[in-house]
């Protein structure tokens, strides 16, 4: 039995001197390794936080004691010391261990995270509510910490937080874990002692993220002192790994290179070589940076923004090609909304390019800023739907019923990449807001071709019959075609099937003309199904008099956890399979008969009569 495999309880941690707990640290990094090999993950993060877990564990009594992971994907040695190293071969699988904290899993994790820049408000509140206690109460000897990493110290929340803190006092440590990257590099101007003293908390920096004995020393003189303290530590993104870090970015996030186990056991067999990249299809996103940049050569007022993510984007791209035109503002997406109206407002077309459940976070600079000012801002929503591994904080799956009740804002998605291509060209021609929502998945292998323009609201019909009509949003219409197969074969029922193109404006009158005389109408997309793209369509039938039973395919209410997109697609009932599924069983129920699967009791929830 390995020494990792006797902890299942942090204070075990205590009992063992720093020769065990440096034999501790490797194996940590090797059950990381060995693990997102096969899972994917964030190893590089976690590879770097190993030394700052032990001492935090060490000093702090959890769950008594309360310590929070901003943002989570630098919490795997916490995860392995917290009683889950004999499953976290589950790894972001579905039913496993999850990327990121889950209350959940333990009672050591505080707070369901994801999102960076939220864990010093947390902390905060955690730190309020202990010092409302009555004196006396053994509750106010309880201790926080939050660990801070990846440049989120300067998100708009950190610092409005880190604001508040230095007016309130509330005892508490700050790890700031600066490992001079956010998930890219980013130059920061707040590494100075003056700045977090000026706010009215106590620092203590720089040491050494890696020395355990230095860190253990300052983080007890930092929970012994009367207010909040920041202790800066530097660390090496990767640590432990030498691909990882000598490329931290490649390694920071979910998709990772092919990792070589025998850089870290001499006894495993080297990866073999490889005779040459094997041809893969293009993604949405790498559609849309390439079309984006033949047409930002040709239009010199085409800027493009992101928050931190050029790589995840494709923006990197368009900065290797136009550096001055590309913007990369650190994890704020508020400022990258205002900052594009801003552009905007000066003649230029600005490009911010998000992850669609990290847009969430500029909804009000959205509405206020972009909409309102009715200004020429193309917002590229990627990861639109769901995405996978990364579990509930990442789903795209509630943009699009946010985004529908914004006026101005034109709302489209493509069924294929060559579709997309148009749609960066009609969004770069549009005269007001613009919002284009694509997966990360990959195309359907379709042939290069340049863009052109699209009528904004017009969709097209793929396919024609009398029986049903089937209209998707997105590329989930490529799954409507094959269950269009699938009713023609199996129930002898011919379905239009419709490409919607566009949320908002809905193609009504086109919609309303394939409704007519059909059984049933059903609706598809990858996105929530309340005041979703299904909603749109059936106001749309109502206000054309059109009273017809319609089915809506959408996620089902509540959040997608973690697992494979195809696993989690069936799960939902959402693949070509499940849709087919849905649709036989709303038939059922239209003729009367009995269901008695849950999910045909889910289906009939669905059916509306427009």
């Amino acid at each position: 039995m390995t020494l990792l495999e006797t902890i299942h309880d942090p204070a075990q941690l205590r009992a063992l001197d720093y020769a065990g707990l440096e034999q501790l640290a490797a194996a940590l990094r090797e059950k990381m390794i060995r693990t997102v090999q096969h899972t994917g993950g964030h190893l590089a993060s976690s590879l770097g936080a190993v030394e700052i877990a032990l001492a935090l564990h060490r000093v702090m009594d959890s769950p008594r004691d309360r310590i929070v992971w901003d943002t989570g994907h630098q919490a795997y040695a916490h995860k392995l010391l917290t009683g889950r190293w004999d499953r976290f071969d589950t790894l972001r699988q579905t039913d496993g261990v999850g990327g990121f904290p889950r209350r959940t899993e333990s009672e050591h994790d505080v707070f369901d995270g994801g999102h960076a820049g939220t864990g010093v408000s947390i902390g905060v509140g955690l730190a309020a509510a202990r010092d409302l206690l009555r004196p006396g109460d053994p509750g106010r000897s309880q201790r926080i910490a939050v660990c801070v990493g990846d440049a989120a110290i300067q998100s708009g929340l950190t610092l409005e937080a880190l604001n508040h803190l230095g007016q309130t006092k509330h005892p508490m440590l700050i790890v700031l874990n600066d490992n001079e990257m956010s998930i890219s590099r980013f130059k920061r101007s707040w590494a100075k002692v003056g700045f977090f003293e000026d706010i009215g908390l106590t620092y203590i920096g720089v040491l050494d993220g890696h020395d355990l004995p230095e860190l253990e020393k300052a983080f007890e003189q930092a929970l012994h002192l009367r207010g909040p303290v920041v202790v800066h530590v530097k660390t090496i993104k990767g640590k432990g790994y030498a691909p990882a870090e000598a490329d931290s970015v490649s390694f920071h996030g979910a998709s990772l290179p092919p990792i070589d186990l025998g850089l870290i056991d001499p006894t495993e067999e080297p990866l073999p070589v490889t005779s040459g990249s094997s041809r893969k299809p293009k993604t949405y996103t790498q559609t849309f940076v390439e079309e984006l940049v033949r047409l930002a050569a040709q239009d010199e007022r085409i800027c493009a923004i992101t928050a931190g993510m050029p790589t995840g984007t494709g923006l990197s791209r368009f900065a290797e090609r136009f550096p001055r035109r590309f913007f990369d503002v650190g994890i704020a997406e508020e400022h990258s909304l205002t900052m594009a109206a801003g552009l905007a407002l000066a003649g230029r077309r600005p490009v911010v390019a998000l992850y669609s459940t990290f847009s969430q976070r500029a909804f009000d600079q959205l509405v206020h800023d972009v909409c309102q000012n009715d200004l020429p801002v193309f917002l590229a929503i990627d990861r639109a739907g769901l995405v996978g591994e990364d579990g509930t904080s990442h789903q795209g799956m509630f943009t699009l019923s946010a985004q529908r009740s914004l006026p101005n804002l034109a709302i489209g998605s493509p069924k294929d990449e060559q579709e997309l291509r148009d749609m960066v060209v009609t969004a770069l021609a549009h005269p007001g807001p613009m919002s284009i929502h694509y997966p990360r998945d990959a195309g359907e292998d379709l042939p290069d071709r340049e863009g052109k323009a699209l009528q904004v609201g017009r969709g097209e019909v793929l396919r024609t019959g009398e029986d049903l009509l089937l209209v998707g949003f997105g590329p989930i219409v490529q799954r409507l075609l094959v269950v269009a197969d699938g009713l023609s074969a199996e129930d002898g029922l011919e379905a239009t099937v419709v490409n919607a193109r566009w949320a908002k404006p809905i193609d009504e009158a086109l919609i309303g003309e394939q409704a007519a005389g059909k059984r049933l109408v059903v609706t598809a997309e990858e996105s929530a199904a309340m005041g979703g793209f299904g909603d749109g369509v059936l106001d749309a039938l109502n206000r054309a008099g059109l009273h017809l039973p319609l089915l809506k395919i959408a996620l089902a209410e509540g959040f997608v956890h973690h697992g494979a997109v195809n696993e989690l697609r069936a799960q939902q009932r959402i693949d070509a399979a499940g849709i087919l599924a849905q649709i036989h069983e709303a038939l059922g129920v239209m003729r009367g008969e009995h269901a008695t699967s849950s999910g045909a009791s889910r289906s009939r929830s669905k059916i509306s009569a427009a």
